[in-house]
């Protein structure tokens, strides 16, 4: 099946969430990104698993350059399924569904969806992710709401001399130097406004927050190449710590998540966008030159 809907405003309204709500509970999603040599779309397979309480018609956010294939507990679906920002899933019987979906998507320029750079001073490519609040379905179909949380386990096949950072910790990537797949461990329950996808030719300094327990928080500082002599990575990690030490204290909770990355991204929409264990900020935080002290605070 191909279907090319035609783009239209993004909207969910609060009537329609409410009322999802109360048809589907339990949510597993499994997304494979693919990039290639295409610089306006990236590939997109989608897998949801989901639980219905309630029969009723159900529909899926999905906003993509191309629907290439639609399953439904592995029977195809039509066209009529395909509308411009939704798949509709027509009646559903209460039970475990399995949706299958493949897509190319837009890459996306406004800060929204999976926003595409490249660098002018030496061509090599970024890119980010940016959901909130309404944006996950430009990358893969899902229940596009924050109160249908959900497992998310994501893969990305990329080039090579890539990295690829999301929510998850690196189960498996390429050897260096070559293109392949990364693989990352599912996450905690999430909304789908925080799982985070950041690829590119991103330079990391690494460091680690240790505990009085003696526990090891894995850190992650991201930058991109033309930038990172501008970045005080020493000085950002050091007051990392420092927070940590704070919030663990005050909240008395640990921070709940097995990594802290933080990726400064290009033509950042926001200043900083909190996804758990992929927090993204503005480079404008990259100071090119000396600023006031009130701009470093």
């Amino acid at each position: 099946m191909t279907n090319r809907p035609q783009a239209v405003r993004e909207n969910l309204t609060r009537d329609e969430a409410r009322l999802r709500r109360l048809f589907v509970g339990e949510v597993m999603t499994s997304v494979h990104v693919e990039i290639d040599d295409d610089p306006d779309t990236f590939g997109s397979t989608t897998d949801l698993v989901f639980e219905v309480r309630t029969a009723g018609e159900v529909f899926v956010d999905l906003t993509a350059a191309e629907v290439r294939g639609v399953e439904l507990d592995g029977s195809p679906l039509g066209p009529d399924a395909v509308a411009p920002t939704r798949l509709l899933l027509g009646h559903v019987e209460p039970g475990e569904h399995r949706l299958h979906v493949q897509a190319r998507m837009a890459y996306q320029h406004e800060g929204n969806g999976l926003h595409r750079f490249v660098d002018p001073s030496d061509d090599r490519l970024y890119l980010h992710s940016q959901f909130e609040p309404f944006d996950a379905h430009l990358v893969y179909a899902c229940f596009d709401q924050p109160d249908l949380k959900t497992r998310f386990t994501l893969s990305v096949e990329a080039p090579a001399d890539w990295v690829v950072i999301s929510n998850g910790d690196v189960l498996d990537r390429p050897v260096d130097g070559t293109a392949g797949t990364w693989r990352f461990a599912t996450t905690p329950l999430l909304s789908t406004y925080v799982t985070a996808l950041v690829a590119g030719h991103y330079t990391a300094s690494r460091a680690e927050y240790t505990r009085d327990d003696g526990s090891v928080l894995p850190l992650g500082l991201y930058v991109r190449r033309s930038l990172a002599e501008h970045l005080d990575p020493d000085e950002i990690l050091d007051v990392t710590r420092q927070g940590f030490d704070f919030f663990e204290s005050v909240f008395d909770q640990p921070y709940p998540f097995s990594k802290y990355d933080q990726l400064f991204v290009p033509e950042f929409s926001a200043g900083a966008m909190e996804n758990p264990g992929c927090v993204t900020f503005s480079e404008a935080y990259v100071f090119r030159s000396r600023v006031t002290d009130a701009q470093r605070e």
